[in-house]
């Protein structure tokens, strides 16, 4: 089995979805690391859409956030996967593509971890402003609960992680949760270039004979501040970076017209990772809100979930050739 930490062993728990996942039927977790093909149904969880997002993820081919719904990040990494393996490029979930994903791991895809002191001892953030304003008088722009750390962790949708672990406690260090078994130490491999597709909404890195080595949805540019075009490089890699609002960009909802700075953290509007870019104010990114990559737009740069953008910086280095294509 993967490490990702204090991973034990397969769950076996049966749970029901509740809130805004309520429609899913009662599942055994056995059920998502034991689910072969099925049809997919729109708008419904399903244990073999989770089996497939974990699997692309591990794969290098990203679904964004793991929440069970085949939507349109999982169908793009889907399309991505497809193309590399030589198979009709449909972004379904056909028999084929199930085959050939599953036959890339016999892992569960579903595992046991025990929370630990870490992931509780926050400080955590109570309430995260909505205005940029408001964000930069906190001290920090820390996670709101145990929760989201831990979805963030696991690269899953925190209402898909408390539905898979009804009645646990997540403050607590100790308790034992289903979570998804995606890797948690980064690629060593190196990229020779990345390339930003502005229309797929996208973001690739190859090797140097073009060879994918791994892909990522991404929000890309904004009407206020559109992306770039053509080639720029990587000057910058910073980790929990702070992030300075400049006034120039007029921003929707914001008033200021002086500059102000935000302190770092996961919920930063750059999230845990910033790779600067040659073209000044250009970056790619992170993001406090996963599930809307590559929905909504950005503030002009390039966004990745958290963890996206953090497997990127370790792939890339200064200098590293940034691509911008229609």
């Amino acid at each position: 089995m993967r490490n990702i930490g204090k991973i034990l062993v397969p769950v076996v728990l049966v749970f029901a979805f509740t809130g805004p996942i309520a429609a899913a039927p009662r599942l055994a977790a056995t059920a998502v690391n034991e689910a072969s093909f099925s049809e997919l149904k729109p708008k419904q969880i399903s244990p073999a859409a989770i089996k497939a997002q974990v699997l692309l993820d591990r794969a290098g081919f990203s679904p964004g956030v793991i929440d069970g719904h085949w939507g349109e990040n999982a169908q793009k990494a889907a399309r991505v996967f497809q193309r590399r393996n030589g198979l009709p490029e449909t972004g379904r979930l056909d028999r084929t593509t199930w085959d050939k994903l599953a036959a890339g791991s016999s892992e569960p895809v579903l595992a046991d971890y025990e929370i630990s002191r870490d992931d509780v001892k926050g400080p955590f953030v109570k309430k995260l402003p909505q205005k940029l304003e408001q964000q930069a008088e906190l001290k920090r722009l820390s996670y709101t609960s145990p929760a989201e750390g831990l979805a963030e962790k696991f690269h899953m949708d925190v209402d898909l992680l408390r539905a898979l672990n009804p009645g646990k406690d997540f403050q607590k260090a100790g308790e034992r949760i289903a979570v998804a078994a995606v890797p948690q130490e980064p690629r060593k491999q190196k990229v020779a270039r990345v390339v930003v597709s502005k229309r797929d909404g996208a973001v690739s890195a190859l090797a140097d004979d073009g060879t994918l080595i791994a892909y990522f949805p991404a929000t890309v540019g904004s009407d206020e501040k559109p992306a770039p075009s053509g080639m720029t490089e990587v000057r910058t890699i910073a980790e929990n970076p702070n992030y300075t609002y400049n006034p120039d960009y007029k921003f929707k909802g914001v008033k200021s017209k002086e500059k102000f700075e935000i302190q770092p953290g996961p919920n930063n509007p750059v999230g845990v990772v910033w790779i600067g870019l040659s073209v000044d104010g250009y970056g790619i990114h992170g993001t406090p809100e996963p599930a809307k990559v590559s929905k909504t737009a950005s503030n002009g740069c390039v966004r990745l979930t958290n963890w996206d953008a953090r497997a990127l910086a370790r792939m890339v280095s200064k200098g590293t050739p940034v691509e911008f294509v229609e």
